[in-house]
């Protein structure tokens, strides 16, 4: 479903993306882990086809996104982690958009579609308000939303639990485990380790624009030749990162007193 071939991209002299290769079949969750700067969300606007490769390829469902730009992405239902939205449109409104914009039939299978999103997602009561008046975790599930309105084969995601609360965070867990088991592609870059741990089959780590360690938590671990457990020691050891030392924390910091002296 989705396959990035030798991708590179340069900034001038700079080089952000170097050499990536991998392969997302259908029904996977995908975690794409590094640190800041380590080149995840240019390799995701590249396959959102908002970059254009330096060299390379990147296939969704056999589409090429550079030569066949409309195709692969009526295949991509794509979450940004700053999405924009138009803010003097209704909730219902932007879905009509976001759907003319895909070609999504205007009869009443659309009117049914839109409605079984906003349910999904408990904005069924906002569906007529203004976006401008919308939460930002209500803003968040309204973008995912739109990029599941035309029912996408491949979906993208940057950062998808920023902003949502607890039970925004569980819908959207579960909602991507049940799209994953219906045959759609998840890849998702995120930060929360805890997330990609519990959620992803599969996990590439980038660092310095090459990834550096691909496949199920066994197989890094024993890439980094670590008998830990944790996502998180695995990804510090393999980024070059540092563990907090045996004894420093909270309990042996010196206390601050913050209240007001006169």
């Amino acid at each position: 479903m989705i396959e990035l071939i030798h991708l590179n991209k340069n900034f001038g002299d700079f080089q952000a993306v170097r050499d990536v290769t991998l392969r997302v079949p259908p029904g996977e969750v995908f975690g794409f882990l590094g640190p800041n700067g380590a080149g995840k969300t240019t390799t995701i606007r590249m396959m959102a086809g908002l970059l254009k490769p330096t060299s390379g390829q990147i296939l969704l469902c056999g589409r090429d996104m550079t030569r066949e730009p409309e195709e692969a992405k009526s295949l991509l239902g794509f979450i940004p982690d700053r999405p924009y939205l138009y803010e003097k449109l209704t909730g219902h409104e932007f879905l009509e958009f976001i759907a003319d914009l895909h070609g999504v039939d205007s009869g009443n299978h659309r009117g049914q579609r839109i409605a079984e999103l906003l349910e999904l997602f408990e904005l069924e009561g906002w569906g007529q308000e203004l976006v401008e008046g919308y939460s930002h975790g209500m803003r968040q599930r309204l973008t995912i939303a739109a990029a599941l309105i035309h029912r996408p084969k491949v979906l993208i995601v940057d950062e998808p639990m920023v902003g949502l609360d607890p039970k925004g965070a569980r819908l959207v867990k579960s909602l991507f485990s049940e799209l994953a088991k219906a045959g759609l592609s998840v890849f998702m870059s995120t930060h929360s380790l805890e997330v990609a741990e519990e959620m992803c089959q599969r996990i590439g780590i980038i660092n310095e624009g090459r990834v550096i360690a691909l496949g199920t938590i066994p197989e890094i671990r024993e890439k980094a030749q670590s008998t830990d457990e944790r996502l998180e020691s695995l990804f510090l050891k393999l980024t070059g990162g540092t563990e907090p030392e045996d004894g420093w924390g909270p309990s042996s910091m010196t206390p601050i007193d913050f209240r007001k002296t006169q």
